[in-house]
């Protein structure tokens, strides 16, 4: 009997079953046709293992063993029995295959997530490559989910509870020296001698554990110790999460109530968890960005005819903290930067921010003290133009003057050469202005950053009118090469990101002006789910580059962009935020908070204003919505869901909301168009003023994500 998806031989008593058989994709995943074969592949063990020695579970493809189940399987269950029902299919598998009389042996090299870890938990011996292409995981977690074919009642069995809920509520992947130092594997070898020592694991017994590691077993699964522990979990996830995520705290719950049951009972509450998450509005937000961002691998620009440029050499013009990032982030992609700058001053604090985002890596043993010291190396400082001539791609990320990027423009164009990219860091001045001063200007665009490099993944591509799309193209593929997340957006005031974010800034103001005491503000935007209020995100961008901004879309928008002169005010008191140590709130020498700043009382109005958390939050984000329908009728960017991943990865939008826009379609366009007329009206008519745009979804009837 062949199969379709998964093979299956027999050879010296020992039978193969093979993933990523005749798949002309780079991941091998558990599709429906998958699940069949394999449903009949382990019935088949089950007749034929009196004649077999032992089953080795592998993978045909280079570096995936299994990516586990398919999410559009996953996305396409409408109804909680009907996800339930699919969990307990899969349960029923594995639990045939732990079943199974003979040793059962998984010799994963490649990513073994989701799925492919559960399936491998249900061997009876798991063995690894010691390539960094090999990685563990459930992340089910971060889809909304809880792991749901046997992960939460197998792992802590194989690894122990605390480790368990460690990679099953954060939903980290371990590579395979670390699985065999938590016992998720038993055994690391090269990739070229995986397949060859596996057989030998039919007669080899498991290696007995020392008596650390008997007493650590002993006191997790002590009663009285597990409490304790899930306890731990349960306020860790709620510190980390502030209880915002479903799935995290229903798997504490899975887990902790299944501690006394047997399989088959444990099970049944997983499914059912599985059924519950699967079909509520999170998960589905949560795999909707899951869609977003793979949609965001593939190429979305005008055709090349051409061939683009292969970006190897990096460059970066002006240091300073934004250019070190910059820097680092070409370091650490082999690209042995240059980074020039006017002064030596600017140079040192450009090091010293590569060197830190470099030293959070070696601490959090991302890289070795070797590897740290030679990217570090790699980059080279300088005070003039030598060496620009074997660049491929140059950034700019000098002060944010027109004038001055249009002069170091035509000056940098002479030392570089005819193929060599150059492109500009700006946050919000015109990139089709700027493309004046280039002899070339269909090699340049903008490439906006978002800071911190090391942190924010977003990349913004900015296009204007005789960029080539050869240009567009390496660009793109270079942001996703470095592994951050591009958005192609054409050139406008603000351009996506910071176009949207400034009415949710100055609409703050307004409200401080109002008398809204900066503790409410933040609160009401922290409950909302952002990562962080508007005056504390002001604080940290710095509101002397907050003002300046806010300025430049004022003039390139018009009233509805009005800024309200508090920020102004705290610039002529040299309240900076976090880069004076002072700002909304306080800040000691190593930029750490350091409490409330008293003296704000003397800006704000003398009579405060108590105001309901959700008029807050409406005061705040449906300026951003209207002005998102607006970009979307400019063309700027030309769908919700590129809106939607700007600002999710860009400003930190909260993920299990889906977006922006997608929270604006689940609230209903008319409901947002009857607010806005009625803040227009009670507020402010500039401000408030709902687009042409948006009346003519409510009036078609219309969502954002049907356009």
């Amino acid at each position: 009997m062949s199969y379709k998806r998964i093979s299956y031989e027999v050879k010296d008593k020992t039978a193969w079953v093979g993933f990523g058989f005749n798949c002309n994709k780079s991941m091998t995943v558990l599709d429906e046709q998958s699940l069949i074969e394999l449903r009949e592949i382990v019935e088949r063990l089950h007749v034929e293992s009196s004649k077999l020695e032992g089953v080795i579970f592998h993978s045909h493809k280079d570096r995936c063993f299994l990516a586990g189940a398919d999410i559009n399987l996953i996305d396409s269950m409408k109804t909680e029995s009907e996800a339930a029902d699919g969990a307990e299919q899969g349960q029923q598998i594995f639990n045939r295959i732990e079943d199974l009389s003979i040793p059962t042996v998984a010799a994963v090299h490649g990513v073994c997530v989701g799925g492919g870890t559960e399936l491998v938990l249900s061997c009876k011996t798991i063995i690894a490559s010691d390539d960094d292409a090999t990685a563990f995981g459930l992340p089910e977690v971060k889809l909304g989910l809880i792991p749901g074919f046997g992960g939460t009642y197998r792992m802590p069995k194989r690894i122990g509870l605390p480790a368990a809920l460690d990679l099953i509520l954060t939903g980290k992947m371990v590579k395979g020296y670390k699985a065999k130092k938590l016992g998720l594997a038993d055994e690391t070898y090269p990739k070229e001698n995986l397949l060859k020592m596996a057989p030998s694991f039919f007669t080899k017994s498991k290696k007995k554990e020392s008596l650390k590691d008997q007493l650590g077993h002993f006191a997790a699964d002590n009663f009285l110790s597990k409490k304790i522990i899930f306890q731990k979990a349960r306020e860790n996830v709620l510190s980390k999460t502030k209880g915002f995520y479903q799935a995290p705290l229903k798997i504490l719950d899975v887990m902790e109530a299944g501690m006394m049951k047997g399989r088959s009972s444990y099970l049944s509450s997983e499914s059912q968890a599985f059924g519950e998450l699967c079909v509520g509005e999170q998960s589905k937000n949560l795999r909707h960005i899951f869609f977003m961002v793979e949609e965001a691998k593939k190429y979305p620009g005008p055709e090349a005819s051409g061939s683009s440029p292969k970006l190897k050499r990096g460059a970066v013009l002006g240091a300073g903290t934004m250019g070190g990032g910059i820097a680092w982030l070409m370091a650490d992609n082999g690209m042995a930067p240059l980074m020039k700058d006017l002064n030596p001053d600017g140079l040192v604090l450009g090091l010293k921010q590569s060197s830190k985002n470099f030293a959070e890596s070696l601490k959090r043993r991302k890289m070795t003290q070797d590897e740290f010291e030679r990217k570090q190396r790699s980059i080279t400082c300088q005070l003039d133009n030598e060496g620009f001539d074997k660049v491929d791609l140059l950034i700019e990320a000098v002060v944010e003057n027109m004038d001055i990027k249009k002069k170091v423009f035509a000056d940098t164009e002479k030392y570089v050469r005819a193929d060599t990219l150059l492109t500009s860091n700006t946050s919000s001045l015109s990139v089709e202005e700027m493309s004046k001063a280039l002899e070339k200007p269909e090699r340049f665009a903008g490439l906006h950053f978002f800071n911190p490099v090391h942190r924010m993944p977003l990349v913004e591509i900015i296009t204007h009118s005789k960029v080539s799309p050869e240009t567009l193209k390496a660009l793109y593929e270079w942001v996703l090469k470095v592994k951050k997340t591009p958005v192609i957006v054409k050139d406008g005031p603000g351009f996506l990101v910071n176009r949207i974010l400034m009415p949710y800034l100055n609409e703050a103001g307004f409200l401080l002006e109002e008398g809204v005491s900066v503790k409410d503000l933040d609160d009401a935007c922290l409950n909302f789910g952002m990562p962080m209020g508007p005056c504390r995100l002001l604080d940290e961008i710095g509101i002397d580059v907050g003002v300046k901004v806010a300025h430049i879309l004022h003039e390139g928008l018009g009233d509805r962009a009005m800024a309200s002169n508090f920020s102004q005010k705290m610039v002529d008191k040299k309240w900076l935020g976090k880069i004076s140590n002072i700002g909304f709130y306080k800040y000691d020498e190593k930029g750490k908070p350091a409490g409330d700043n008293e003296e704000l009382s003397s800006l704000l109005p003398g009579k405060s204003k108590k105001m309901s958390e959700t008029d807050i939050q409406m005061r705040v984000f449906l300026p951003m919505i209207n002005e998102a329908s607006i970009i979307l009728s400019e063309g700027i960017v030309d769908r919700a869901s590129t809106v939607d991943l700007g600002l999710i990865f860009g400003i930190g939008f909260p993920p299990f909301r889906g977006g922006l826009l997608k929270y604006a379609d689940g609230e209903g366009l008319d409901r947002i168009l009857d607010a806005l007329d009625k803040y227009a009206s009670d507020v402010n008519e500039h401000r408030y003023k709902a687009s042409d745009f948006l009346k003519d979804l409510v009036q078609n009837k219309k969502k954002f994500y049907e356009i």
